[in-house]
């Protein structure tokens, strides 16, 4: 127990000393998730599916909302045409059903996932993640958090590399 116990308080020293710079001075506070996005360049396919979907106004709002943001990597994981043919006007369902499996109601930090390891995370989307913590890599699902607790104004982004995709529902 006091084993896993440090395993797990060392992986969340790393996530946090990896976001040090991002939090010091906290710059990010007084952005909203859409503004801290948008301000990232490697975000950018991922502004354009939410404005694509039409949630810049919801994820802009009040929240809080964690937001597992997938990276221009994650996205060039997808298979060739996949985001083009999701940013279609006929395919908006789809692309909301995905983005929203990438945001928790609620500002969940990277501390919090000690109570979450091994447990499920209900999704805006109405699905559930699972959150797993292994040798200090937390994962949901199967993307792995490469940044956490990018802190806005409100709420929190952790930066995925893998994007998430629900189970379809038929």
């Amino acid at each position: 127990m006091k084993k896993a116990f440090l395993a797990l308080a060392a992986g969340i020293m790393v996530l946090a000393a990896g976001t040090q710079s991002a939090t010091a001075g906290c710059g990010t506070c007084d952005k909203t998730i859409v503004e801290n996005a948008v301000a990232s360049k490697d975000f950018a396919t991922l502004v354009a599916a939410v404005k694509a979907a039409g949630l810049v106004e919801t994820l802009s709002g009040d929240g809080p909302f964690t937001v597992f943001a997938p990276t221009e990597a994650a996205f060039a994981k997808l298979p060739k045409g996949t985001v083009a043919d999701l940013v279609k006007p006929e395919n908006k369902d789809k692309l909301v059903a995905i983005l929203t499996y990438h945001v928790v109601p609620g500002k969940v930090m990277a501390k919090d996932v000690v109570k979450l390891d091994g447990k499920k995370a209900k999704t805006a989307q109405g699905g559930s993640v699972g959150v797993k913590v292994k040798d200090g890599t937390v994962s949901i699902n199967k993307a792995k958090v490469v940044k956490a607790d990018i802190a806005c104004k409100n709420g929190v982004i952790h930066v995925i590399d893998t994007v998430l995709l629900p189970k379809s529902k038929k």
